[in-house]
C-alpha cells in the first residue's frame, strides 16, 4: 500500500469504528428499555403465581417455570451486554491506532528518549518494602494478631492457608492492612494471597455486617419466592449494587443453598434465629428480632 493512500484508509476505519460504537449504543438501550418495562410485568406475574402456588401446589411447577424464564432472559442480555463490552474494546483500540496511523507515517525510526528522563524515573520510584523491613501498623487495625500468629504457625509459603483462615477467624474477613502484614512477614506473595483469597468462598474481603442474615435459595424456598425476599431485604436495608452489607455495617445479606428448613419455606436465619413462611412484605419483620436485643 502506498503511503498516499494510508491517511485515506485510517479514515475509513475511523468511520467503520463510530458506526460500530452508535450500532453497540442502540443495541444496549433497546435491551435496558424493554428490561424496564419487563421487570415490572414479569413481577406481577410472579407474585400472582406465588399466592396460587400457596392455595394450588399445582402452580408451583408454573411458578418455577416462570422464574427460569425471567432468569434467563436477564442472563442472556447480560451475556449480550459482556460481548458488546468485548466488541466496543476491540473497536476502541482500532479507532485509536487508525488516528494515530497518519502521524507515524513518514517516521522511519522511534526517537532516543533522553537518558535524563530514564534515570529520572528511576531514582522517583518508590521501593516495595522487603520482608526484613520494619512493619509499619495500619490505623484502625490492630495488627498484633496477625504478628503473634505469623510467629507461632511460620513463615514459609504453606502456611498461607492456616493464616488466611486465622484472620479471616478473628477480623470476620481479610483486611488488606492485616494481607500487606503477612507479605511483609513471611514468604506469601501478594499474587498467591490474592489467588488463595479469591478461590475459597468462605474467605471475605471486605467487612461483614454486625449480623449476617442467610437467605435460603434451595428448590423449595426458590419456588417459594426467595429471589424476591432477597431484593427486598436489600431494598429495605439500602445496600447498594455489587455489594452484601449496608452502609453501616449492620446487616450483611448472604445466599444460601439450604438451611434445612424446607418445610418452612421461604425461609432465613438472622445469626441464629430461624424465621420462615415469609413474604417480601414480612421478611423485614424478621430483623426485628435482634434489632430488639441491641442496646439502645
Amino acid at each position: 500500500m502506498t503511503p498516499a493512500r494510508q491517511p485515506t484508509l485510517a479514515r475509513a476505519i475511523g468511520r467503520a469504528a463510530a458506526i460500530v460504537v452508535l450500532l453497540s449504543v442502540g443495541v444496549l438501550s433497546v435491551d435496558y428499555t424493554r428490561a424496564r418495562i419487563a421487570a415490572p410485568k414479569d413481577a406481577v406475574v410472579i407474585a400472582a403465581l406465588q399466592q396460587q402456588a400457596q392455595s394450588d401446589r399445582s402452580f408451583a411447577q408454573v411458578l418455577a417455570a416462570e422464574q427460569d424464564r425471567v432468569t434467563r432472559t436477564r442472563q442472556a442480555r447480560k451475556t449480550r451486554g459482556d460481548a458488546i463490552a468485548v466488541v466496543l474494546i476491540a473497536v476502541a483500540a482500532l479507532f485509536i491506532a487508525s488516528a494515530k496511523w497518519p502521524l507515524a507515517i513518514g517516521r522511519r525510526r522511534p526517537l532516543p528518549l533522553p537518558v535524563k528522563a530514564i534515570r529520572l524515573e528511576v531514582v522517583e520510584t518508590p521501593s516495595l518494602p522487603s520482608a526484613a523491613a520494619a512493619p509499619t501498623v495500619a490505623p484502625g487495625v490492630d495488627l498484633s494478631f496477625v504478628d503473634a500468629f505469623v510467629e507461632a504457625q511460620g513463615r514459609s509459603k504453606e502456611a498461607a492457608i492456616p493464616i488466611l483462615q486465622a484472620i479471616q477467624a478473628h477480623y470476620r474477613y481479610l483486611p488488606d492492612e492485616a494481607l500487606r502484614r503477612v507479605c511483609e512477614l513471611t514468604d506469601v506473595t501478594p499474587a498467591q494471597i490474592a489467588g488463595t483469597s479469591s478461590f475459597y468462598a468462605r474467605f471475605r474481603r471486605s467487612p461483614v455486617g454486625d449480623h449476617v442474615v442467610r437467605v435460603c435459595h434451595g428448590t423449595a424456598c426458590h419456588v417459594s419466592g426467595a429471589r424476591q425476599i432477597t431484593e427486598e431485604l436489600r431494598r429495605q436495608l439500602g445496600i447498594p449494587e455489587g455489594s452484601d452489607t449496608d452502609r453501616e455495617r449492620r446487616f450483611t445479606i448472604d445466599e444460601v443453598a439450604c438451611l434445612g428448613c424446607c418445610s418452612l419455606a421461604p425461609v432465613l436465619m438472622v445469626d441464629e434465629h430461624t424465621a420462615g413462611r415469609l413474604t417480601p412484605a414480612t421478611a423485614t419483620a424478621a430483623l426485628d428480632v435482634v434489632r430488639q436485643a441491641e442496646p439502645v
